[in-house]
């Protein structure tokens, strides 16, 4: 975990940590590279920023919640609209994966924050040169002051300041997923308000060939930095849509043909007795409490179960989602529809 150095000789460095030197800082006008990136004059723009961003960040923390929605936006649904967005201010993702992630596929950013002393690997190199080649401000700031914009959250030297979240409409997410040369495959979460959770269901969703995650706008977890630094970066490439009605959604996705099954620990179907998992496909996973909701539920094609240990009662949510998606490719592999 990332800590505050001492006030003291905070720039002395201990151990591999050391100041990035003037040859690799974009700003600088030694830098081994293209021209220096301009820092002076949006210094005072950019502090203010970062104290804005700051303070937003700790008010959601004490507040233990995520952002309000942005709202309903009618049948579509809050971010239904093509690149709709919360209406919340800025968000500074944290985490060097995460971080040279959104940087890789051009994720919108205003500011690249660099803590002194950072330890320099192949992660920090390519975050401040991708920065700089996008001609983003590059901001070299204590270990402490990162602390507090993140109240607290390890960030391992590294923030990216970004606009919040653009989720996907779900009409194209599903439009996108038909398209896609291997059968569709798309994830479904019903009642996880964990963004840890999330972010680690899209991980999975990106490591076994899903083609998007799609959630309920209200009562669950969206795409915070949480869910961003639990997705190690994976909430970059993995489309996110927020639905109103989430039974409505899987009744779309069955009329486009493919078959909604729920995971459920007491059906008699076992997961690796599931022949629909070589078709289009949305898997739908509840939360650890109390599963599938009762509407949700009699909205599934099939429910099957996780065979388990009789010691053991329940999965978290995003590891029953990890086994579930990884038997899935297993089959498909095996058929010969190897997700890509």
């Amino acid at each position: 975990m990332a800590t505050g150095r001492s006030r003291r000789g905070k720039n002395r460095g201990k151990g591999s940590a050391r100041t990035l030197p003037a040859s690799e800082r974009p700003w600088h006008e030694a830098y081994a590279g293209s021209e220096p990136v301009p820092r002076r004059t949006a210094w005072k723009q950019e502090k203010e920023r970062a104290k804005a961003a700051a303070a937003a960040e700790r008010r959601r923390a004490r507040g233990g919640r995520a952002r309000p929605d942005a709202g309903d936006g009618g049948a579509k649904g809050a971010g239904s609209r093509r690149g709709g967005r919360d209406t919340d201010g800025p968000e500074l993702l944290v985490g060097r994966n995460p971080v040279v992630e959104a940087l890789r596929v051009h994720t919108p950013a205003t500011t690249l924050y660099v803590a002194q002393g950072v330890d320099i690997d192949d992660r920090v190199h390519e975050a401040v040169r991708t920065a700089a080649d996008r001609g983003l401000p590059i901001m070299e700031i204590t270990r402490a002051e990162l602390d507090r914009m993140t109240g607290g959250v390890p960030h391992q030297g590294l923030g990216l300041q970004v606009p919040p979240y653009a989720y996907l409409p779900f009409e194209d997410l599903l439009a996108a997923a038909q398209e896609h040369p291997t059968e569709p495959l798309l994830v479904a979460l019903d009642g996880v308000t964990d963004p840890r959770n999330l972010g680690a269901v899209i991980r999975s969703a990106a490591a076994f060939g899903a083609h998007g995650v799609f959630v309920p706008a209200r009562r669950a977890a969206g795409v915070t930095p949480t869910a961003w630094r639990a997705s190690a970066g994976a909430a970059a490439r993995v489309p996110v849509s927020r639905v109103v009605n989430l039974t409505r959604a899987l009744r779309a996705c069955q009329d486009a043909g493919l078959v909604v099954v729920g995971l459920d620990a007491d059906a008699p179907l076992g997961l690796y007795d599931l022949e629909a998992a070589v078709g289009p496909l949305v898997l739908v996973v509840g939360s650890e409490g109390r599963g599938l909701s009762r509407l949700v539920g009699e909205t599934c094609d099939l429910r099957v179960s996780i065979p388990m240990s009789s010691e053991v009662e329940s999965l978290n949510a995003s590891v029953a989602a990890a086994v579930a998606l990884s038997e899935v490719a297993r089959k498909r592999g095996a058929g010969g529809g190897v997700p890509s």
